[in-house]
């Protein structure tokens, strides 16, 4: 079972001021749709605020030997939204084909998906992902990305070492 962490990057939500969503619709994802191979260890809400959101990611990845890490907020245009600048400076590499596939699945939806500045990295053996903050976009991208994450963890953190060998 992969570890998987889920952080709300919400100035409002953190001060009590607005009742997180987005966090609770992630995890119901993943429960329901993942549990084979994921469980939620850790939720918490932080606010936009870079240097405290990467120093929860490195605690998470480095100390608390995390797989997954979901982010989601803070992935806009918004001054604060810092999310996405926050999660490279922790990175050792960064993995694109997530964060393209979420923004052209959610362009199908919606030309605003272009907007999204969310990204996928790799911290150790970590695979962080940056989902958007609205709980309908959350739930979208991350579905999106579901049938490949297994796979990717399972090489991320050694458990296979082979890709395509099931013709995929």
């Amino acid at each position: 079972m992969f570890k998987t962490a889920i952080i709300t990057v919400s100035d409002k939500g953190a001060a009590g001021l607005r009742k997180d969503e987005s966090g609770p619709v992630i995890k119901e994802i993943i429960e329901k749709e993942a549990a084979e191979f994921c469980r939620v260890d850790k939720m918490l809400i932080l606010p936009d605020e870079p240097e405290e959101l990467k120093h929860v990611l490195v605690k998470m990845s480095d100390s608390d030997g995390m797989d997954l890490i979901l982010t989601t907020g803070g992935t806009g245009l918004s001054p604060r939204d810092t999310t996405p600048e926050a999660t490279m400076q922790i990175a050792d590499r960064i993995v694109p084909g997530i964060a393209e596939y979420m923004r052209a699945k959610s362009m199908e939806i919606t030309p605003n998906a272009m907007l999204s500045r969310g990204v996928a990295v790799v911290r150790k053996n970590t695979l962080i992902i940056n989902l958007p903050g609205s709980p309908k976009a959350a739930k979208e991208n991350l579905e999106a990305i579901l049938p490949a994450l297994r796979h990717g963890l399972e090489i991320l953190t050694g458990q296979s070492n082979e890709c395509g060998r099931d013709g995929a």
